[in-house]
């Protein structure tokens, strides 16, 4: 009976409405956003993806049977199709395909979390900023980003690129410049309606400089926003980096980029199909992963899904 009420007494304290602390006051929000979260079932299933991406690359040395850039022997290892040898075929070097698909997720990771660690905080800084100061600053920053917004993010992201030069490291910074621009009009949309608050006007007269208030009670007031925003556009970034590869701007042979793989692919489209099928399947799966991963953290992080 103890073993039993005690799970009954942390989840009482958890969802009390008088929290006798910040920490349980913060606990109890993250606690019920866990619960709407695992309500989603397509959620679960989006991070489930994700989480799969995630230890796929973590221990791809250990789930690959092959080098991801050592081929076989071209006389009859090339152009395989999919097998017990080798379950995704082999390509035209005589490569393991699901070797290389494996491997080719560390490289998606990397980039969607760089451009995520880059896009996101630039975004955040400019938003907030443009939205708490107002006036000429407000007008800069936001003609700056209509600047960037003007334009397609894959064409921009190509200029990027070509300015730079091929490689996945250009790739990431190009994407990443392209990628912030409607970070910043989210974090400014929450600034103007935070601005005006009560105890945003507390707080100033309590003599708080401009950048205490930016960032220690505006900022920490957008991350969900933001957050969800991130999280739905990792699709576009996957697909951006894909794209980038697939013209011969990202990453560079013979590393294995599921973009520049289908590009290598599509001379066989057609009789060896398995060759652009395996990358094509993993990018479409994983952007659909991050997708359903999104939508869940929308609902769950939503302020009026508490009330419904």
């Amino acid at each position: 009976m103890t073993d039993m009420a005690q799970p009954q007494h942390w989840r009482a304290w958890l969802m009390s409405d008088r929290p006798a602390s910040r920490s349980q006051a913060r606990l109890g929000r993250a606690y019920a956003g866990w619960r709407r979260f695992t309500a989603n079932k397509l959620a679960m299933v989006g991070f489930a993806i994700v989480l799969g991406l995630v230890l796929v690359a973590i221990f791809a040395d250990f789930i690959a049977p092959y080098s991801p850039v050592e081929g076989g022997d071209l006389r009859t290892e090339r152009l395989l199709p999919p097998s017990a040898a080798h379950l995704f075929g082999t390509d035209d070097q005589a490569r393991d395909i699901f070797s290389r698909v494996v491997f080719g997720s560390r490289i998606t990771l990397f980039v969607v979390a760089l451009v995520a660690i880059i896009a996101a905080p630039i975004g955040l800084i400019v938003g907030t900023v443009a939205g708490y100061a107002g006036g000429y600053v407000d007008a800069i920053l936001m003609r700056i980003t209509d600047i960037f917004l003007a334009f397609p993010k894959l064409i921009l992201a190509l200029a990027f690129v070509a300015a730079l030069g091929p490689g996945i490291e250009n790739a990431v910074i190009a994407i990443a410049i392209t990628s912030w621009p409607p970070y910043a009009r989210i974090a400014r949309a929450e600034t103007l309606t935070i601005r005006s608050s009560e105890f945003i006007a507390a707080v100033e007269l309590m003599g708080a400089s401009s950048w205490r208030i930016v960032l220690r009670h505006i900022m920490p007031l957008c991350v969900s926003s933001l957050i969800i925003r991130v999280t739905l556009d990792m699709a576009g970034i996957i697909l951006t980096a894909a794209g980038l590869g697939f013209l011969g701007l990202g990453a560079q042979p013979p590393l294995p980029e599921w973009g520049a793989m289908i590009a290598s692919g599509r001379r066989f489209v057609l009789d060896q199909w398995w060759v652009a099928a395996a990358p094509g399947a993993a990018i479409f799966i994983v952007s659909l992963g991050f997708n359903l991963l999104g939508d869940g953290l929308r609902d769950a992080l939503d302020p009026k899904a508490s009330d419904q």
